[in-house]
This record gives C-alpha cells, structure tokens and sequence, in this order.
C-alpha cells in the first residue's frame, strides 16, 4: 500500500488540498489514456460523463458550460467535435425552439463506458474494506457541497433530493418549480435547479 504520509508538518486544510490534488491528477491521467484510445480529449469525456447522468431539464450547453466551469465557446467547440463524430445528439426543444437538447448516442455511451470512471480507480476502491468506502463517497459529498454553498456555483444535485421534488405516487413526482411532470429516471439524475431540501 502507498503512504500518503508526509515528511514535513501540514495543517489539515494544505494536506487534505494536496491529497485531493494528487488524487484528481492521477484520475485526469488514467482518463487521458482511455479517452485518447478512442480519439477523446479529457474536456470530451466529462461533457459525455455530465450528459450521461443529467436529466431533461439540465441537457443543454449551458448546462454542460455550467457544469464544467467552462465557456460557452469552449462547451460549444466541444460539443461540434462530439456531435460530428456521432456521440451526441441536439435536438431542438418541443416549447422553445431557441433552446437545445444533447443526448448521448449509442456510439457516445460505449465510448464513456470504457473510460469513466476509470479502471484505477475502480480496482483502488475494491482494495478499500466495504466498511470504508461507504463514509468516504458521505465525506466526500460533504465536503463537496460545502465548496459548493461558498463558491455560489450550483450544486447540480440528485432531483429527488431537491426542494422543488413532489412525490406524486410510486411512479410519478413532480418538479413544483417548472410545474412538470417527473419520470423515475429523471427523479434519479443531477439537475441544474437543484436546492436542498429543508
């Protein structure tokens, strides 16, 4: 097993930021890797990726470039690359025809599902006891939405555990926010919109 100690004093706050840094650096290369094998850059895989788990509400290029924390121009030169290659879809809005809708295409599933998330980091979690993995993936949504509430960028959280989520019966919830009806799988996907429930 690798150390993560290290040789010179640190505060809490300097070795927690160089602990996630390394971890970040090492996924973005083992995502490099994958991706190139498929003719992807890193920005590509994680438009896929945000495209892959969002729901009807939130697939749009303003909510990739929000996402991301890119530009619109960047999402945009993106999203040509992966809609020329056919791994993405745009569909226009059935109520508002200036708005947009990306889909992943079978081709842009397959591609996503070799690269992400990436084998190190399934093999390193299967190495973990059970007993740690599940506090983990809670302190890490933790700290997660702590970044988020103080840098005021959007949470994009599960549906379901939005303000806005009704459950209306077994099958059927609502968002009372935009008034629309919600299927499952919408209620189990991040969303733009998301706040917190009290």
């Amino acid at each position: 097993m690798v150390s993560t100690r290290y040789d010179w004093p640190v505060n809490e706050p300097t070795e927690l930021h160089a602990l996630l840094e390394r971890i970040g650096n090492l996924l973005r290369q083992e995502v490099r890797r994958s991706g190139a094998a498929h003719g992807l850059q890193p920005v590509q895989l994680e438009a896929l990726h945000y495209l892959s788990i969002c729901n009807r509400f939130s697939d749009t290029p303003q909510g990739v470039a929000e996402y991301l924390g890119l530009t619109k121009g960047t999402v945009s030169q993106t999203l040509k690359v992966l809609e020329a290659r056919g791994l993405v879809l745009k569909s226009p809005d059935p109520d508002d025809r200036r708005v947009v809708h990306l889909a992943l295409t079978g081709s842009g599933n397959r591609a996503l599902e070799a690269s992400i998330p990436p084998a190190l980091l399934d093999a390193a979690l299967a190495r973990l006891p059970p007993g740690r993995r599940r506090p983990l993936v809670t302190s890490l949504r933790e700290l997660l939405a702590e970044l988020q509430q103080a840098n005021d960028g959007r949470p994009f959280g599960v549906c379901r555990g939005c303000r806005y989520h009704q459950v209306v019966s077994d099958t059927l919830s609502r968002c009372t926010l935009i008034g629309a009806d919600l299927s499952g799988e919408d209620a189990g996907r991040i969303c733009r919109e998301h706040q917190a429930a009290a």
